[in-house]
């Protein structure tokens, strides 16, 4: 597909399976027995906090608070705030019980396109993509990205910018460095617990590629790029365990059929290196598109954009159009054991 963002093999693939079904045999127990398992069962549900009593992964995909959080989220450490792109702005919600307040732009944004949050692991502060102008007054940003052709896009440049906690609130937002923002076109950060940055840039003429800053001394060393991610093929949307012990992304890579969009993808790194490529099976959907990965804040819980035909069951839900991008989430668990 174009290299365009979404609004906005020189490596050998050690392909993972996908995590194989537990078989597991059939007991058929006396009625009282029966009765103790279940009252089990309903108190490890209660109360998952009980040694040896955990809930069952999420599996599937299923869609995560439709007509309120529209767009990749960067929760706070807690899970209990989250933040997300809504009309170019970046907003923040609350957790209220099983449901999330109204959104609210956040002072810093509002007047610029900005989009992408992406919260640093301890909650010390944020990383967001913008087309503001490096130094006020300025025009927005222009953009320069695209392949086989590299195309000016108007008003679609993107930076990246920080702001850091300040009690209860955020302090103004700061450009980062030209050691990172080479070009017009850096896109989707994600925050390690170092404070070390990856992204995505189309710096060096061709596809996105991935990039990971150093952060040292207060500072963001000059990017190295990933391997893996050479430009043979389109690779997006970076999402890394603050351990870096693994990455998931979105990309046109084989098995993925062009015509029905990205797929995502997971990666590990193993004695240092990014060395383990796999397609996320049937997380994907052959007849769709899956974009914008994001950890929650468990590090094993996924959320990603797709364009997948909603249940049945969904079909008419409030805030659930029949058609276009959604939020999904599901448990990465079964392929981090």
């Amino acid at each position: 597909m174009t290299d365009a963002p979404r609004v906005p093999g020189a490596l050998d693939i050690d392909e993972v399976p996908p995590p194989s079904p537990i078989v597991r045999p059939t007991v058929r127990l006396a009625a009282p027995a029966r009765g103790r398992l279940r009252s089990r069962l309903v108190a490890c549900v209660a109360a998952v906090s009980l040694a040896g009593c955990t809930p069952p992964p999420r599996t599937v995909p299923e869609l995560f608070a439709p007509g309120v959080i529209s767009s990749a989220p960067a929760f706070s450490p807690d899970g209990d705030t989250v933040y997300f792109t809504r009309k170019h702005a970046i907003v923040v919600a609350h957790r209220r019980g099983d449901s999330w307040t109204v959104p609210e732009v956040l002072p810093f944004s509002g007047r610029w396109a900005d989009s992408d949050p992406a919260m640093a692991p301890d909650g010390s502060h944020m990383v967001f993509v913008s087309n503001r102008p490096a130094a006020e007054p300025g025009a927005e940003l222009d953009g320069e990205w695209g392949y086989p052709e590299r195309k000016v896009q108007k008003g679609l440049g993107a930076n990246l910018w920080r702001v850091d906690r300040r009690g209860d609130g955020w302090g103004p937002a700061t450009r980062l460095p030209d050691s990172v923002n080479r070009g017009t076109a850096v896109f989707e950060p994600s925050i390690v617990a170092d404070g070390s940055l990856f992204f995505m840039d189309a710096h060096v003429p061709g596809r996105f590629r991935f990039y990971r800053s150093q952060y040292e001394s207060g500072g963001y060393l000059a990017p190295e790029p990933l391997p893996f991610s050479d430009g043979t093929w389109s690779d997006w949307d970076a999402t890394v365990a603050p351990d870096e012990s693994f990455m998931v992304f979105a990309s046109d890579r084989p098995p993925v059929v062009d015509t029905h969009g990205d797929h995502l993808f997971i990666v590990f790194r193993d004695g240092g290196a990014w060395r383990r490529i796999a397609h996320l099976g049937a997380i994907n959907d052959a007849q769709a598109g899956s974009v914008k990965p994001r950890l929650g804040p468990d590090h094993h819980t996924l959320y990603f954009s797709s364009d997948r035909a909603l249940p049945a069951t969904l079909q008419g839900a409030v805030g659930a159009a029949p058609a276009g991008f959604h939020l999904w989430r599901v448990d990465l668990a079964p392929w981090l054991r």
